[in-house]
């Protein structure tokens, strides 16, 4: 096994988040962006407390990702406090609701396509969910994801 096999076997099983994060930056300077990508992946995975595979999950997923990355960006940390205060008032599915049905896209949503991660935005997570969804909702996710681009049919589906 090389070395980079060797360490991708051990982001994949990695619960530590500031080892993830150590990786992350390590991977960043030598510009190994496989590696990079794998700690980045398995990071969002570990920080929710939510249950894998829930709505909830997904959703903070996308936010410790969003706030991931412009933290690094900004080259502090970043917090979405109008999101985080949003979700504690009307909570998760409500807040993708409104996301999936605002008129223009969300500059998470923006940064998540350019990024290629259209898995991410919380309109992939309406349609991962779609039976705690209206039908309005769900088309709504399907053409902001499609005007972007996005073949929908391609989006990851959940794993129960």
């Amino acid at each position: 096994m090389t070395d980079y096999a060797k360490m991708l076997a051990l982001i994949a099983v990695c619960d530590d988040a500031g080892k993830l994060r150590s990786w992350i930056a390590n991977a960043q300077k030598g510009n190994e962006k496989g590696i990079e990508e794998a700690a980045f992946r398995r990071l969002i995975d570990i920080l929710p407390k939510e249950v894998a595979g829930t709505v909830e999950h997904d959703f903070w997923r996308t936010i410790h990702a969003f706030e991931h990355m412009l933290s690094d960006e900004r080259g502090k940390t970043t917090r979405l406090g109008r999101t985080r205060q949003k979700v504690a008032r009307v909570g998760v599915i409500e807040t993708l609701r409104d996301w999936a049905l605002t008129s223009k896209s969300t500059g998470g949503f923006d940064m998540l396509i350019e990024r290629n991660m259209p898995e991410l935005t919380g309109e992939a997570i309406v349609l991962r969910h779609g039976e705690r969804f209206d039908a309005a909702v769900m088309a709504a996710a399907t053409k902001r994801l499609e005007d972007a681009g996005v073949d929908v049919s391609r989006l990851p589906r959940r794993v129960d």
